[in-house]
């Protein structure tokens, strides 16, 4: 008798064979090639309903739908990050085509990082996959209201950086305390830009949390907020590596939690992020989420050195998890009020930061101002790297307003016009007419 699964499922693989940090960096191949052992091992690709797709390639433009890469896209990546980025568009459009009714892609390079102005690698991403890929979606399939979790160790704060002014977007982020890991970032205040407050929520979680953390906090706040949402996309940046056994982390969540969070939380798309217990983890967690996805039986997926209750939180501990879910709901439950707060009577808003590339070696200093609106508005945006390159460009989000429209062009006529700034890069990201200009001295 074949096995037959309760949901059809597409499988995307891209091991990016010609692309690593090094020969014995965490995030290379072999991440990807010891899951595709144990996925044949199993006879997942036998089961009736689970099926493969090769990665298509994105292109530049798709890239610039997302990213202000500096000084342009073809230095900051290569093939494999343009095929990985296709890779996650070849899942999404398998499901809204009603090919499948889920997509796992297993790709790499990955992206969560990468955030809107590209002068380098943050965190192993030069391009944010999810981020182009739901850009494309939208774009060609008219795709609004968009949840994203990301459950990777690490705080996503690229793909934040990317949606924090659109209200279109829920953003949720589960991750590792930013006081003890890589990033530094992902705390309960970050809350989303004037346009969008409320619908960036960060769950920071102490070292240690283990399956009954994790599964708190989906239970008890990112499905209620996600069911008071209602996208018509739900996708998991599926990151891994929050396993007890990754090398670079320190928390405790195993394949069988990772399986769980998969079935409850019934993503659209799932997009492989980061995870780098190549053999003790990787394998037996992917193996859990196709089979969860797939609405199979995964109580069976298992680690060799599993011992169930090992790892158990604290009493202490979960409180602490509780505290944290219970001040992000209210977050979100008064985020008009925050919004509120945040905006008083202006019109514009300031926002200063300053970057590290950690990968890359590179620091930049960035100033947005946004347009506040009930829209995304549009801001404008002006960046330099320790490099010696400055960008200034008007950024109109694919769902701004009619008027929000007319002055980013007229900002970024403007921008044209004056004199002093012949170092620089001048573009517009202009998401209505989807059009991207990229003018030099």
């Amino acid at each position: 008798m074949v096995l037959k699964a309760k949901n059809r499922l597409g499988l995307v693989f891209f091991p990016a064979f010609d692309w690593a940090i090094s020969s014995t960096h965490p995030e290379r191949e072999e991440r990807l090639l010891y899951t595709r052992d144990q996925v044949e091992e199993e006879g997942l690709f036998d089961i009736d309903g689970i099926i493969e797709y090769n990665p298509k390639m994105a292109s530049y433009k798709d890239v610039q739908r997302v990213h202000l890469c500096v000084p342009d896209e073809k230095s900051r990546m290569t093939e494999s990050h343009l095929i990985s980025a296709g890779g996650a568009i070849t899942a999404a459009e398998a499901v809204i085509k009603g090919e499948v009714d889920k997509a796992f892609a297993l790709v790499r390079p990955p992206g969560h990082h990468a955030m809107r102005v590209v002068h380098g690698a943050r965190g192993f991403c030069n391009i944010n996959i999810e981020a182009v890929m739901i850009n494309y979606i939208r774009k060609h399939y008219g795709i609004k209201k968009i949840a994203i979790v990301d459950t990777d160790c690490h705080h996503g704060d690229g793909t934040q950086d990317i949606y924090w002014n659109d209200p279109d977007t829920l953003f949720i982020s589960l991750h590792q305390d930013g006081r003890t890991l890589y990033p530094g970032s992902g705390y309960t205040d970050e809350i989303g830009g004037p346009n969008a407050v409320g619908y960036t929520l960060n769950i920071p979680l102490p070292p240690g949390t283990s399956d009954e953390g994790f599964l708190y906090a989906l239970d008890n706040l990112i499905l209620p907020v996600i069911e008071e949402f209602q996208p018509e996309l739900i996708i998991n940046s599926a990151g891994q590596d929050n396993h007890y056994t990754d090398p670079i982390t320190n928390m405790n969540f195993s394949a069988s939690g990772y399986a769980t969070l998969n079935d409850r939380l019934d993503p659209h798309i799932a997009v492989l992020e980061g995870g780098y217990s190549i053999e003790g983890a990787l394998p037996y967690v992917n193996t859990g989420i196709i089979l969860a996805m797939a609405g199979l039986d995964y109580s069976n997926v298992k680690e060799p050195d599993f011992e169930p209750g090992r790892f158990r939180e604290t009493a202490r501990v979960m409180e602490h998890i509780k505290d944290v879910c219970e001040e992000v709901y209210r977050t979100w439950k008064n985020r008009s009020k925050y919004r509120q707060k945040m905006i008083k009577d202006a019109k514009y808003l300031k926002e200063r930061r300053s970057i590290y590339y950690d990968t890359d070696g590179i620091s930049e200093s960035r100033e947005e101002i946004i347009k506040i609106c009930d829209c995304s508005g549009y801001s404008i945006l002006t960046s330099t790297s320790d490099r010696g390159y400055t960008i200034r460009s008007v950024i109109i989000p694919w769902n701004s307003c009619p008027k929000c429209h007319k002055e980013g062009l007229e900002a970024f006529e403007k921008i044209r016009e004056e004199k002093g700034f012949p170092s620089g890069i001048i573009c517009l990201q202009d998401g209505i007419n989807d059009i991207f200009i990229r003018e030099t001295p």
